[in-house]
């Protein structure tokens, strides 16, 4: 296998794990309708910040140990699956006081008080911690990378392109998403829709907690 097959091969995988749905794609959506475009591309940023991490991790071995070691994976497991649960319970918490609040308090935009408490910074570390905390993204790499890796070629800078390719594709993935939110963003930002979108999310992000800490492996 040569660099550019490997390259070429990787990309398709990558790709359709990309545009599949989930917890990615779930927070990106809600940060590009209650947030506006500028967080939910940190939001963005931060998850294929931590893709890259993952991608390092791989090449250099790091993840198989996690691989290996059950107590390693079960630590990470039950600590991702608290921070999901925290996101989820958090957005189900904001969302049942401002049904207590007067109609008449809600913001009509997006842009408002709510949305000014998640700066820039915020919105990436809760995109890469989701990333990170998510130990089937370190299975993923350490099952998938060493296959498209061609014999000879530096294991760790071969990672970091491979994990830059499955970057880019989610970069134009997002991109497409959130730029598509906006062309209807006027008719979701309102204080209503804004609080259906935290309230699907945050039981998305829970669930998911659940279901990974209930995993076996």
């Amino acid at each position: 296998m040569t660099v550019s097959s490997a390259l070429a091969s990787f990309a398709v995988v990558a790709g359709m794990l990309t545009i599949m749905p989930g917890l990615d794609t779930a927070l990106v959506l809600r940060s590009a309708i209650t947030q506006g475009r500028r967080r939910a591309f940190a939001t963005a940023l931060g998850i294929l910040c931590g893709v890259l991490v993952w991608g390092m991790a791989a090449a250099v071995g790091a993840s198989a140990v996690l691989t290996a070691s059950h107590l390693l994976y079960d630590a990470l497991r039950v600590a991702g699956a608290a921070y999901l649960a925290w996101l989820g319970i958090g957005m189900l918490r904001r969302t049942l006081a401002e049904r207590r609040r007067p109609a008449s308090q809600d913001a009509p935009e997006a842009d408002g008080p709510a949305a000014a408490e998640e700066t820039w910074a915020r919105c990436w570390a809760r995109g890469l911690g989701t990333s990170l905390l998510n130990p089937k993204n370190g299975v993923f790499y350490m099952a998938m990378l060493p296959q498209f890796i061609p014999a000879g070629a530096p294991h760790l800078l071969m990672g970091v392109v491979l994990a830059a390719v499955h970057d880019l594709e989610g970069l134009v993935w997002f991109s497409a998403l959130i730029f598509g939110t906006q062309l209807v963003r006027r008719r979701l930002n309102r204080a209503p829709v804004r609080r259906a979108i935290d309230a699907v999310t945050g039981t998305v992000l829970v669930g998911f907690g659940i279901k990974l800490a209930l995993a076996d492996n």
